[in-house]
């Protein structure tokens, strides 16, 4: 594969090394430089892979002073690939400067796809990943988590934060006091690793089993919550719920829903959300 002249983002395993591409692989072989975010962390991954391409280090503290040093390199016609410790880069690590910078300069950046904690997460939470709003980690302060839990409680979307695990009780107590203990949340710990686990229920007892178990406090945490729901979205009867199943079996949901609504005198709507929601 020859490359065209343009800096790479390239994502890398959150944990299986298997998950890395094999385009990946090349383009970090070919780039004249690659942009780490920590580049011993790094060397032990290119090293695995026997890649010997030279390293730089990009993070917080240094990277808009390096944006200018890797657009010359640009001028100069050499590539250069961009990493994270882990996942996909700019995704709550370094790069925004130094992207943008690349592109006002006129050079191309080129994505790949790949791994990332937050998507791989929620694709097996359980919870709605139609709409969904990725907020980072929650702030390190109590006042602050609860001011931004509180500003989230009535967002419809599916809620999902990076945490640490050495706050991860202290997030979990947070969610319970912004948006109730019954607030449907997930919890996947060490995801693709070794001691993958997904904790899911109400917040409140996701709470109590992480504050017994001294495992679930350990590793790289992404924490999910269900989006707020309406009175209507969480009024369906059971009698109803079980004939839209009934009837999604045979019809489009769109079409059972209708005539659900129409049996039990309810809004169309909020069942062809809620069977959305339930994958019928």
């Amino acid at each position: 594969m020859d490359l065209s002249v343009a800096l790479y983002i390239v994502p890398t395993p959150i944990g299986n090394l298997g998950d890395i591409s094999s385009r990946a692989l090349e383009v970090l072989n070919q780039v004249s430089l690659i942009a780490c975010e920590d580049t011993r962390h790094s060397g032990k991954l290119l090293s695995h892979f026997g890649i010997e391409t030279r390293k730089t280090a990009l993070h917080d503290h240094n990277e808009r002073d390096r944006a200018q040093g890797i657009i010359q390199k640009l001028a100069n016609g050499e590539s250069v690939a961009l990493i994270s410790d882990a996942g996909t880069p700019l995704i709550s690590d370094p790069g925004y400067h130094l992207v943008s910078q690349v592109r006002e300069a006129g050079f191309k950046v080129v994505p790949l796809p790949g791994p990332c904690a937050a998507i791989t997460a929620l694709s097996a939470s359980g919870l709605p990943s139609d709409r969904f709003s990725f907020e980072g980690f929650l702030p390190a302060k109590e006042k602050g988590r609860l001011d931004k839990l509180t500003e989230l409680k009535e967002d419809p979307r599916t809620l999902i934060f990076y945490e640490s695990p050495h706050r991860i009780v202290h997030s979990l107590t947070s969610i319970v006091a912004a948006l109730g203990g019954d607030r449907q949340v997930v919890m996947a710990r060490e995801v693709t690793k070794t001691f993958e686990t997904f904790l899911s229920g109400p917040a409140a007892e996701v709470l109590a089993t992480v504050s017994e178990d001294p495992n679930q406090q350990k590793g790289e945490i992404v924490l999910m919550c269900h989006g707020h729901r309406t009175d209507e979205d969480a009024g369906v009867p059971a009698q109803a719920l079980e004939t839209l199943k009934l009837l999604s079996q045979e019809l489009p949901l769109k079409k059972a829903s209708a005539l659900a609504a129409q049996i039990h005198g309810l809004k169309k709507n909020a069942l062809y959300k809620l069977g959305l929601e339930l994958d019928l």
